[in-house]
């Protein structure tokens, strides 16, 4: 089946942020601070407001003056956490590189970043807090002088006793983890184009945003102008990954330069720029140790993840490292788990979101300990999971923080085994081990939380936002279908997606179904946005139980035109007519248009409402878990610590499948991203605190070369609490990667006690890993 979005972004028809002109329009660049941290002691932009072309230059003052509030942050799960409260640029102090000092609206970017290099900025430069241990240090400068330290907040979440686990245990494994920063890189980088209106003080943007109504709410609140006055709207956004789901600086700078101006403004991020400005994500420190029985059962778990926050809180605060210790149990039945989390600023870029959100290394923390205990103990690592992953008939099971809904774990991990013998990979392993060459098999489970919500919950966890969707489905006058949305198109096929949903309910061919989104005057609200794995299972959710409202209305219509019952009717292909008739009385999709807008008398029934149309709001009791076991065939090269993926399997379950060539692209996309952050990719950052990885020549990204076949497997446990039985699927593939990867990397090497505790596993570190564990049996096999 052809994705209906495919077309217009194939044959570059598709309108991206970048692509829209609007008469009259500015550009706009910003000046960024070069010091991760400095006191701004003056700004001079005179010589810049001089040059010919400059429209108007804004300064910290000027925004924090223009503003009602500071940006926000809209993940406050830890009540007493302290709070950044930074505006959109600068006011006093820089603490990070990259951070906004200054703006410039000019006729074109040409003449705004010449005005750029004419804006004076005086610093006091400070000792930057680059790392963690920095921030953590007894004398570390502080970021915020009004703070005790650096640490912003702190929460353990307990379930059970792990004192009394960890005191009766036969055996207790203990392991430091660290995950390296990155990024989600999107083909497009951010960008708006923002027109605030003298006239009617009204605000209308163009933005490649995963949240048009998050960032419309969120405008209002920061511009202090009432929402009913602020238009979002989202052309076609190239690539998303979380990055955009957040609310950046610049969409706030490019309305106040335009509400100065009185004319539109563009502003768009370069490449340079989203490696600074963009959100950071996934770097932690992770602490984790398991209790455990003789036989591998575990009873006890603690684990603290050291959060490397960067200068500033982002949009989600705290939330995606506090997901990580909330999930560190992931799918095995813990009884006794302490975990907890501690968020530190530092002199880097915001922490923001990224694909997977903390579940990552989350995943990457249970599944490395597993594998540490599994060789304590003499067992297979997939022993152990077997022995603790969490039953089926103990479903919906609680954890320390969420309801897990279903599942059926073992099989999962089981199917996944009987694929990986049947394609022949360990006879594959063994062949190369008789050449003198070094592959491996590793295995990872993973859990996913998806369909976000319910909001009223979301809320006591400190959402400061809603987590419902809305749909509305329309049948027009000539049979035509129109579904109207809220979430934002980006390439993961929801336009398809729901023209399914609607267009399998309604009995209609697909080509019939239009999906309108990415207006928030237009279209429906949805809470959360696009993101958390939500769309389709929230936005097919609620449009399945629109659709089928709207054809129950459609058979009462056709059960009167053609004097029969409706019951006794079925829709196919658009016609309906009586069920097991062949060539008897029918009515089309087209005649119940007409009858329901045009032609009523004689055709709609008395007391039939005119018009065709359905609207659902869904905000489900609880979240939906997807799980899947991630399974891949590396190689390794001992001589230059090159790893080869051979083979990459992924058996899955998300609930029912709409689409299995989207959900297929999704994982196998998302395992991409996994890959990249198992083996290549990290921001790096000099001792001074300055970015050294800002191009995509230092920040490496897997390409085509470098990734493997992926197969996909699929299993159905459905969400029986959300209509369709619909589970997420957007965030799989990042979450299993890494632990599988570097479980291979282990298994190729036999001979030696190798433990990957560090990603990326680029070949210098692999190498030295290789070189300490050998170093290591050399010394035990001489003593």
């Amino acid at each position: 089946m052809r994705r209906k979005e495919d077309p217009a972004l194939l044959t570059g028809r598709a309108q991206f942020v970048d692509d829209v002109v609007v008469p009259g329009m500015l550009e706009a660049a910003v000046l960024r601070s070069p010091h991760p941290h400095a006191r701004i002691l003056s700004v001079d932009a005179s010589a810049a407001l001089e040059l010919p072309g400059v429209f108007a230059v804004l300064t910290g003052a000027e925004v924090q003056e223009s503003c009602a509030t500071p940006q926000p942050v809209v993940w406050r799960m830890i009540p007493d956490q302290l709070m950044t409260e930074q505006y959109a640029m600068a006011v006093d102090k820089v603490r990070f590189v990259g951070q906004p000092v200054a703006a410039v609206a000019a006729v074109d970017r040409y003449v705004a970043e010449d005005a750029l290099g004419l804006i004076e900025v005086e610093y006091e430069l400070l000792q930057p807090v680059v790392t963690l241990d920095d921030a953590l240090a007894a004398d570390a400068p502080l970021l915020y002088e009004d703070w005790p330290d650096n640490v912003s907040c702190r929460q353990t979440i307990p379930k059970g006793d792990a004192a009394t686990a960890f005191a009766e245990a036969d055996v207790i494994v203990t392991e430091t983890l660290s995950y390296g920063r990155q990024m989600g890189a999107p083909l497009e980088t951010r960008g708006a184009v923002m027109s605030w209106d003298p006239f009617t003080n009204r605000l209308e943007g163009w933005m490649s945003t995963q949240s048009p109504n998050l960032t419309r709410d969120l405008l209002g609140e920061v511009l202090g102008l009432p929402v009913d006055h602020i238009r979002v709207r989202t052309p076609h956004v190239g690539g998303g990954f979380g990055n955009k789901f957040d609310f950046y600086a610049e969409e706030v700078l490019a309305a106040l330069l335009s509400k100065r101006t009185g004319r539109p403004v563009k502003i768009i991020e370069d490449r340079l720029e989203s490696f600074v400005a963009n959100a950071h994500s996934r770097e932690q420190r992770i602490e984790v140790s398991l209790a455990a029985r003789s036989d591998g059962t575990i009873i006890g778990m603690r684990g603290t993840v050291w959060a490397v926050l960067g200068g500033q809180l982002a949009t989600v605060g705290i939330g995606p490292c506090w997901l990580t210790m909330a999930l560190m149990a992931g799918p095995y039945d813990i009884p006794n788990v302490e975990t907890t989390v501690v968020g530190v600023v530092t002199n880097r870029s915001p922490y923001g979101s990224y694909r997977g959100w903390g579940q990552p290394k989350a995943n990457f923390a249970h599944e490395r300990i597993i594998e540490k205990l599994a060789r304590e103990l003499g067992m297979s690592a997939n022993d152990v999971r077997r022995r603790n992953l969490i039953a089926p008939d103990a479903f919906p099971y609680v954890s320390q923080v969420f309801y897990y809904d279903s599942g059926n774990y073992v099989e999962c991990l089981e199917m996944a085994e009987k694929a990986v013998a049947e394609r022949g990979w360990l006879a594959r392993r063994d062949a190369a081990a008789s050449e003198g060459r070094s592959l491996g098999v590793g295995y990872g489970f993973h859990i996913e939380i998806s369909a976000l919500g319910p909001s009223k919950i979301m809320n006591q966890a400190g959402l400061q936002h809603s987590s419902f969707d809305e749909e509305i489905v329309r049948i027009d006058s000539a049979g035509g279908v129109t579904v109207r949305t809220g979430l934002s198109a980006m390439g993961q096929g929801i336009e398809t997606a729901l023209a399914q949903v609607a267009a399998h309910t309604l009995g209609v061919p697909l080509d019939s179904v239009t999906v309108l989104s990415g207006d928030t005057q237009t279209n429906p609200f949805t809470g959360y946005g696009t993101g958390a794995s939500r769309g389709a299972a929230l936005g097919g959710g609620a449009l399945l139980r629109a659709s089928t409202r709207l054809r129950a209305k459609v058979l009462r219509i056709a059960a009167h035109i053609l004097e029969a019952s409706a019951d006794d009717l079925e829709i196919q292909d658009g016609l309906i007519s009586v069920r097991g008739t062949s060539g008897g009385p029918s009515v089309t999709m087209r005649e119940i248009g007409d009858a329901a807008y045009r032609r009523l008398d004689g055709k709609l029934p008395d007391g039939e409402d005119p018009a065709l149309e359905e609207r659902d709001v869904l905000d489900p009791e609880n979240v939906a878990f997807s799980f899947g076991t991630t399974a891949v065939l590396a190689e390794v090269d001992r001589e230059t610590g090159r790893v080869t993926l051979l083979d990459y399997l992924v058996v899955h379950d998300c609930g029912t499948v709409i689409n299995p060539t989207i959900v297929d692209g999704q994982i196998h996309g998302g395992a991409a991203q996994g890959i990249g952050g198992a083996l290549f990719e990290e921001i790096v950052y000099s001792d001074e605190g300055q970015p050294l990885t800002t191009t995509f020549m230092d920040y490496l990204i897997p390409t085509a070369s470098e990734l493997p076949p992926f197969e996909t497997l699929h299993m159905s446990t459905t969400a029986d609490h959300i209509p369709g039985g619909f589970k997420g699927m957007g965030e799989a593939g990042t979450i299993g990667a890494a632990s599988a990867i570097t479980a291979a990397i282990e298994n190729a090497l036999p001979d030696i006690t190798l433990e990957l505790t560090r990603l990326p596993v680029t070949p210098p570190r692999l190498l030295y890993a290789i070189a300490q564990a050998s170093a290591n049996h050399n010394a035990e096999a001489t003593s």
